[in-house]
């Protein structure tokens, strides 16, 4: 079954046919985007930027995810076969996948993506993947801002009905015809030399920022309890 699967997610027609169902899914939605000026204005301007978010909220960002399509935004994603899968679907949206992870070619990632960013100026980053914890900036999000010289930008995913999986991350998927907010947040800037203690110390005050987004935005779409 496991091999049927992977061959399955390997194919371009398949993968194709879930893109083609998810833009759908995803129509049936009503996003509202605060704050786009921001990140807009920083890449306009020449700068570079890291898109910032939770691994669980990135399904919300797909219907968005094309109108930065023209900065060709570069994403690290899992070796493994769901991430073929994803991959492929990045490829689509104008994404373009560096393979890798915290577990599997996660250095070679981080390399690769500093790299990009040296000839490019955007990349999106889920900040707790591949496998969490959950809700807990890694420290590959600060090396990468640290190393390119971009700028964090956190991008808040909130919906007011979703369906929550039991995997590690609590993956939520939106319901139809619910309301998906993407709210971004100022731009976050890492110094090129730091010692590990300030390195610490701003890899905390980057989750705390994060945190305190995602409650503010969960709240606004009426959760009391943290998704």
């Amino acid at each position: 079954m496991k091999k049927f699967r992977d061959t399955l997610f390997r194919s371009s027609l398949f993968v194709s046919l879930l893109y083609a169902v998810i833009r759908f899914y995803l129509s049936l939605c009503r996003v509202s985007v605060t704050n786009e000026h921001v990140p807009h204005a920083h890449l306009h301007g020449g700068g570079k930027t890291i898109a910032a978010f939770w691994h669980q909220r990135f399904f919300g960002v797909i219907g968005y995810a094309k109108k930065f399509s023209d900065y060709a935004p570069s994403a690290i994603i899992s070796r493994s076969a769901d991430g073929e899968m994803i991959a492929q679907i990045a490829l689509r949206l104008g994404f373009r996948p560096i393979r890798g992870s915290s577990s599997r070619g996660g250095r070679q990632a981080l390399r690769a993506i500093v790299d990009d960013l040296s000839h490019n100026q955007a990349a999106a980053h889920a900040v707790d993947g591949p496998r969490g914890p959950r809700c807990m900036v890694k420290s590959g999000l600060i090396k990468m801002a640290q190393l390119s010289g971009a700028a964090i930008f956190p991008l808040y995913v909130s919906m007011d009905r979703a369906w929550r999986l039991k995997s590690w991350d609590r993956f939520l998927i939106p319901k139809p015809f619910s309301k998906i907010i993407l709210e971004w947040g100022d731009p976050i800037f890492v110094p090129r030399e730091m010692d590990p203690d300030t390195f610490e110390k701003i890899r905390l005050d980057v989750e705390r920022k994060m945190k305190a987004g995602y409650t503010t935005v969960d709240h606004r779409m009426g959760w009391k309890e943290q998704l």
